[in-house]
């Protein structure tokens, strides 16, 4: 059963970082591509990053220059780097594989919130 378990979340001030993690039950070369996306209160669930199993990388633009996302394939892990949060980034983020049978799998979430 594939399970993901996101990590790292919390409460910062402003300007501050936070380092989010996605550990797969499973080899995340199982995925074609691993993403990061969050949900504000009354928001859609929206895209922060997604990487590819070829290391490619894309970013939504309220996040470039800010965010970074990496794996880490022999702990089949993924983590979000995030730097200079700002309280627009306050959010639940969740962590989403997605398989070439697009079939996608999502963790639980976990909390962001960025006090001013």
């Amino acid at each position: 059963q594939v399970q993901l378990v996101e990590s790292g979340g919390g409460l910062v001030q402003a300007g501050e970082s936070l380092r989010l993690s996605c550990a797969a039950s499973v080899s995340i070369f199982s995925f074609n591509a691993m993403g990061w996306y969050r949900q504000a209160p009354g928001n859609q669930r929206e895209l922060v990053a997604r990487i590819t199993n070829r290391d490619s990388t894309n970013y939504a633009d309220s996040v470039k220059g800010r965010f970074t996302i990496s794996r880490d394939n022999a702990k089949n892990t993924v983590y979000l780097q995030m730097n200079s949060l700002k309280p627009e980034d306050t959010a639940v983020y969740y962590c989403k594989g997605s398989r070439l049978s697009s079939v996608d799998y999502w963790g639980q979430g976990t909390q962001v919130t960025v006090s001013s």
